[in-house]
C-alpha cells in the first residue's frame, strides 16, 4: 500500500527549494524537529549511537535502529528519513531488512558504499572502504524490489569524496547508483569549506535529485544549495545530539557549582513543557472518558 508520507517526501524534493531534514535520535527529538517547521526527520545512527554512548560504527543492531524508527514515526506526522548504515550485510541481507523499515513507518531508507561494519564518516583518520560498484547497485536493486508499492524512497549514499578517491569516482559511483534504481543520491564531504561539494553538483548530471549533509561546510546555506539547481533534500546531520549535549553538560555544570537547582530554573524547559511533548492532555481526555 502507498505510504502518503513517502509520496510527501518525494513530492518535497525540489531541486530549487530543496527540504530540509532535522536529525533525531528520540520521539522527543522527533517532535521537536517537526514542531520547529523541519520537512522531515533524519533518523541517524550517528546520533542513536551517541545516544547510547557508542561510537557511529555499526555498533547498535538493526533491531535497535528500527525499533527507533518505528517509535519516531508513531509521534511526528512528516516524513522519517531512515539511516541503515551500510544495509547491515549484503544484498540479502537488504532484501530482508527494507520491508522492516517500510512497515515501521520509514518514507525513505538511505543506505551507504562502504563495508559492513562502518566507520563514521567524520572521524579523523577513520576506515573508509568502499565496497566494489556492482555490489552496491546490487544492494540498491534488492532495496527497490523489496519496498513493494509502498513508495518508500531508496536514497544511494557515496562516501567516495570521503574516502579521498574524488570527484570523477563520485560522479561515476552516483550514476552507477542512480541506473540501479536510486530515487536520489547523497554526496558527503568532510572538507571544511563546500568547494569539492559545489564542482560535484555543478559536474551532477541532474539524473535524480543530490542530498546533502552540510555538517562541515555549515557556510553553504539553504538559499545557496537551492541556487545549485541539483539538490532536493538536506539534511542537518548531527545537530540535535550535539545541542541537547552542550544544554546538558551547561546545566549539569552549573548545578554543581552553585549547588543548587535554583540558579537554572529559568533557562530549562518546564515540567509543564514536558507534559505538552508527552501528550498529557490527550491522555487526560482518555482518562475521564473511560476509566470508571
Amino acid at each position: 500500500m502507498p505510504d502518503p508520507r513517502a509520496a510527501a517526501l518525494r513530492a518535497a524534493l525540489n531541486v530549487h527549494r530543496p527540504a530540509v531534514a532535522m536529525a533525531a535520535h528520540s520521539p522527543l527529538s522527533a517532535r521537536l524537529a517537526e514542531e520547529a517547521g523541519f520537512e522531515a526527520i533524519w533518523a541517524s545512527g550517528f546520533e542513536l549511537s551517541a545516544l547510547h554512548a557508542v561510537p557511529d560504527a555499526n555498533i547498535l543492531s538493526m533491531g535497535t535502529q528500527l525499533e527507533n524508527v518505528r517509535a519516531m514515526a508513531a509521534m511526528v506526522r512528516i516524513p522519517v528519513v531512515a539511516d541503515i548504515d551500510t544495509g547491515f550485510g549484503n544484498a540479502v541481507n537488504v532484501h530482508y531488512l527494507v520491508p522492516a523499515f517500510v512497515a515501521a513507518g520509514a518514507a525513505a531508507v538511505v543506505m551507504e558504499d562502504k563495508t559492513f561494519p562502518k566507520d563514521s564518516s567524520l572521524r579523523p583518520g577513520g576506515r573508509q572502504h568502499l565496497v566494489p560498484v556492482a555490489e552496491f547497485q546490487g544492494k540498491i536493486a534488492a532495496a527497490c524490489d523489496a519496498r513493494g508499492d509502498s513508495g518508500c524512497l531508496v536514497v544511494a549514499r557515496t562516501e567516495a569524496l570521503i574516502a579521498g578517491q574524488g570527484e570523477a569516482e563520485a560522479l561515476a559511483r552516483g550514476e552507477a547508483y542512480a541506473e540501479a534504481g536510486a530515487d536520489a543520491v547523497l554526496i558527503h564531504s568532510k572538507q571544511k569549506t563546500p568547494d569539492e561539494i559545489v564542482s560535484f553538483c555543478r559536474a551532477w548530471s541532474g539524473r535524480v535529485p543530490l542530498v546533502l549533509v552540510p555538517t562541515s561546510y555549515p557556510q553553504l546555506d539553504e538559499a545557496a544549495i537551492g541556487a545549485l539547481g541539483k539538490v532536493g533534500l538536506v539534511i542537518c546531520g548531527n545537530h540535535a545530539i550535539r545541542a541537547a549535549v552542550s544544554a546538558m553538560r551547561s546545566t549539569f555544570k552549573r548545578i554543581r557549582a552553585e549547588r543548587s537547582i535554583a540558579g537554572v530554573e529559568g533557562e530549562i524547559a518546564s515540567v509543564q513543557e514536558v507534559f505538552d511533548l508527552q501528550g498529557d492532555a490527550a491522555m487526560r481526555g482518555v482518562e475521564k472518558r473511560f476509566l470508571r
